[in-house]
This record gives structure tokens, C-alpha cells and sequence, in this order.
């Protein structure tokens, strides 16, 4: 088990990691939807949980997943036109477990089963505004760098409460 910990505020939409004494802060874009555990909700999960996988490391910065496995297309305005339907999911795939049974894992709020990730997305995607469809989104170059500041098994925090009570900082 790793002594990182990700902590994920709604509030913020922010996510932030303390490592090696330095505190890491990135803007991300949580649900639409808004809180929830649900399956089918399109709702961002509370609670703790775990990065079950780490996906895509030997792929290209922008790379496409679809069911976690690499297209072999970089994402590009002109791949985005002709495909306007889709949920972009970029760069790298960090796939979270609940750990919290009835919460956040097991039966209809499992967090695994709903594919919940902390994934890349589209450039053009505004960050710090909720507009996933659950996932928490980050820029492709933020979510490269934590990519290799964790391991599998790294803790998540995801809270609805902002940070300004317990700031960032490095030591």
C-alpha cells in the first residue's frame, strides 16, 4: 500500500496529493449530475476508495479508450466532429474501487461496476465546472503527472466540502 493519499473536493472541483513534501493541485471537472452513488445516476461518488487499475501507461498523450482499452486514434477537433456522440476518455485511466460496503462498493453503488475513473478529456472541456458523466475529468498534461506520482492501490478521498479549511501545503 502507498502513503499517498488523492483527496478529491466537489466543492473545489479540485483534486490534490501530497508527495515527496510537495503538494500537487489540479482543477478537475466532477458529475453533472452531481453527488450520488447510484448505478445509472451519472453521479460522482462520496467517500473512500482506491485506484484499482492504472491504465495506459505506454500510450501517447491523448490517446483514446473505449471499455478501457486503446483505440489506437489521438484525439484531434477533426476525430471530435465525426464523432460527437462519445464521452472522451484521454491519456490515462486511473480506475477506482469503492471501499466502503452499501456506500460505494457492492450492489447498486459499486464504483467499480459503474466505471468510475479519473480520467483525461478533451483540452477544449472547461475545468472546475461539474460536467462529467461521473468520472472526475482532468487535463491531459495534470492527469500525465499524477499518473506516475501514484501506484495502484493509492487511497481516493472524493468529499462534497471544499479544502479551505485544511489548505495545501509543502513542506
Amino acid at each position: 500500500m502507498t502513503d499517498n493519499l488523492i483527496e478529491i473536493s466537489i466543492a473545489d472541483q479540485a483534486l490534490r496529493i501530497s508527495t515527496a513534501g510537495i503538494c500537487h493541485l489540479y482543477s478537475v471537472s466532477t458529475a453533472a449530475n452531481g453527488i450520488g452513488e447510484q448505478s445509472g445516476s451519472g453521479k460522482t461518488p462520496q467517500g473512500w476508495h482506491r485506484i484499482a487499475a492504472k491504465i495506459g501507461a505506454a500510450q501517447p498523450e491523448n490517446a483514446v479508450f473505449v471499455g478501457r482499452r486503446p483505440t489506437g486514434e489521438i484525439y484531434s477537433d477533426e476525430l471530435a466532429e465525426n464523432h460527437p456522440q462519445r464521452d472522451w476518455i484521454l491519456s490515462r485511466i486511473l480506475w477506482l474501487q469503492g471501499l466502503e460496503v452499501g456506500r460505494n462498493r457492492m450492489g447498486n453503488v459499486d464504483s467499480m461496476r459503474r466505471f468510475i475513473y479519473i480520467h483525461g478529456t478533451p483540452d477544449s472541456e472547461p475545468m472546475g465546472v461539474a460536467k462529467s458523466h461521473g468520472c472526475i475529468r482532468m487535463r491531459n498534461k495534470d492527469l500525465l503527472e499524477l499518473f506516475d506520482l501514484v501506484e495502484a492501490n493509492t487511497q481516493v478521498w472524493i468529499q462534497p466540502h471544499s479544502f479551505s479549511r485544511i489548505p495545501c501545503k509543502n513542506l
